[in-house]
Formats: structure tokens, sequence, C-alpha cells
């Protein structure tokens, strides 16, 4: 006498996806496409150092690749051009900083004096003192030989940094702390401290001069003490 088996619980066509819900895995992304989706990165990463070190005029293009990993080929499907790539990284490590800074102005609460020394703090922490504040000095020193290139880095970073500063002073004025000042020519004389704060950090303070040293971040605080001295609005009789 033959005995059949119970069936054993139905299988489900395809293993259990997240969450216990049934259906296809996603297929796991072949290593080259994983490593397409790196690469621009990769390269922004690698030129970076280059282009502070070396300057624009004086770095290749087949450094990038070769530190980055990839050919040179690989270089040009994404940035046709030397001009693009350092335009590329302008724009991944100043020029989104800038619109990061502008997003939290907009949303902020609280006064705008701890918001201004909030942004000092962070401009240097984030910029000046890093690698990345060596942009702004490559562009001061080769914008004769390359005008387009200073063209691009003012449209891209100077004048959306002077509208940051010249919203963060409007906000000041708007809400009754700051007296009203002329915005644009205000704007710039808040920012030019800070670019001297920025070369010096990136030339002098780089190599072994004696004679000029100073403490970046004391002069950043007396800085912006005497900014928000001079915007504070005082009542009449008042001084």
């Amino acid at each position: 006498m033959s005995t059949q088996r119970s069936p054993g619980p139905a299988r489900p066509s395809h293993p259990p996806g997240p969450s216990g819900l049934s259906g296809p895995l996603q297929p796991a992304r072949p290593a080259r496409q994983r490593r397409k989706e790196i690469r621009p990165q990769q390269l922004l990463d690698a030129a970076l150092p280059l282009f502070v070190e070396k300057g624009f005029a004086a770095t290749r293009a087949e450094e990038v690749a070769r530190r980055a990993g990839v050919s040179k080929g690989t270089l040009y499907l994404y940035f046709p051009s030397k001009e693009e790539l350092f335009k590329a990284v302008v724009r991944h490590h100043v020029a989104a900083l800038i619109g990061e800074a502008g997003q939290i102005v907009s949303v902020a609460e609280g006064g705008t004096a701890e918001l201004m020394r909030a942004l000092f703090a962070q401009w240097w922490a984030r910029v000046a003192a890093c690698e990345v504040g060596g942009l702004h000095k490559v562009v001061l020193a080769e914008a004769r030989n390359f005008p387009e290139l200073a063209q691009f880095y003012v449209d891209e970073v100077v004048q959306p940094a002077r509208r940051l500063f010249e919203s963060l002073i409007r906000r000041g004025i708007e809400r009754g702390e700051f007296r009203p000042v002329d915005l644009p020519a205000t704007a710039h004389a808040v920012m030019a401290p800070m670019i001297f704060l920025l070369l010096h950090a990136h030339s002098f303070a780089a190599c072994p001069v004696r004679g000029f040293e100073l403490d970046p971040v004391a002069t950043l605080n007396a800085h912006a003490a005497l900014v928000l001295d001079g915007l504070r609005r005082r009542d009449k009789g008042t001084r």
C-alpha cells in the first residue's frame, strides 16, 4: 500500500522582498555600472588638490585621470575640457555651499547677529581653512590669462556670496536689528576681510614665512564684532 506525501507549503515564485513583500529581487548591478556612477565624484575629488597645488594652467587632464584611477578618455566622457572640469569642481565644492547657506538664512529663526556669526564660522571651517579655499587664490592668480573662467567664478561664487550677505543684512534691517545701509557696498565691506584671511591661509600661512603670523579665528571674531557693532541699530540719544 503506497502512501502519498502531503504537499508542503506552496513556495512563492519569487523570494520575498523587503518587508516580507513577495516579488522579484532587483538584480545586482554589474561592477562596471556601479563604478560608472561614482566616477564623476572621483574625478572632482582628484582634480581639486591638483588645481589648488599647481594652478589651472599647469594641471594636466591626464594627471587628474591618473589620480582618479581612470583613463583620460573616461575623464573627457564626463568633462569635455579642462575648463569644464574646473567649473564642475567650483560648483561642487564652493557654489553648492553658498546655495546651502542661502537656504539656511531664508528659514532661520533667531537674531541676525548670531546668524551672521554662525555663517562666518561655517565659512571658515568649510571653505577658507580647507583645500577648497585655495580655488579662490587660483582664480585671482590666473584671471588675466583666463578671463572666461574669471567671469564664471564671479557669476557662480562672488555674486551669489554678495547676494547672500545682502539678504542677511536686509533681514537684520527689516527686523529692526540693523540700521539702514547701502546693501551692495556693505556686503562687499563684510566680504573683503574674509577674502584676505582666505588668501593668507593659502599663501603666507602655508609656507615658512615669519613676521606675518595671525590667529585667523580670533581675527574673524574681531571682524564680526566690528561689523555687527557698526550695523547695530541705535536708538536716538544713545551711542
